[in-house]
């Protein structure tokens, strides 16, 4: 059974969407590709269950920055080159980011970077499969459906843990 819950966050509200595998979904308010409301399923409170309240708790950590990894079992709607490309993406380390290019050399052929990029753009899971940590080849902020304003915040929010990085080597 299909259910989703609203809560507010630094980014404006989110929608959580749980199907019976899992989460299914987090959404944006402006959401590119965002599905119609009526597919979303019958709106609950966050507690109402697990899947969901582990949701809003895990966003709430990562938001005051405690929390750096997501343990909410997934199952986003998609065909296999995309859950490739969005197996690849729950990879790559917090506060850390890689261009399109890289993401497509990890699946093993580098000029796939364009079909990587369609797929990382459909990515229904936002935040929580850190599509936002994929930059363009020259380290520009390129392609977030959320917009590049949330985009941004995100990468500032764990830029604490890049230049804590970068200042060790």
């Amino acid at each position: 059974m299909v259910k989703h819950t609203i809560f507010d966050s630094p980014l404006g509200l989110l929608t959580a969407v749980q199907n019976d595998a899992g989460l299914a979904a987090v959404y944006m308010a402006e959401h590119r590709r965002r599905p119609a409301q009526e597919t979303l399923g019958e709106r609950v409170a966050g507690s109402a269950s697990r899947v969901l309240a582990a949701t809003l708790v895990q966003l709430g950590e990562y938001f005051a920055g405690s929390r750096k990894k997501f343990s909410i079992p997934l199952a986003p709607a998609g065909n296999p080159f995309q859950h490739r490309v969005w197996a690849a993406l729950s990879q790559i380390p917090y506060g850390e980011v890689l261009t399109y290019g890289d993401l497509a050399a990890m699946l093993g052929d580098r000029s796939m970077a364009q079909a990587v990029g369609s797929a990382n753009g459909r990515n229904p899971i936002s935040i929580i499969v850190p599509c936002h940590r994929v930059v363009g080849a020259d380290g520009s902020l390129v392609g977030y459906a959320g917009g590049l304003e949330r985009k941004q915040f995100l990468l500032e929010l764990e830029k604490p843990a890049r230049t804590h990085t970068e200042a060790l080597f």
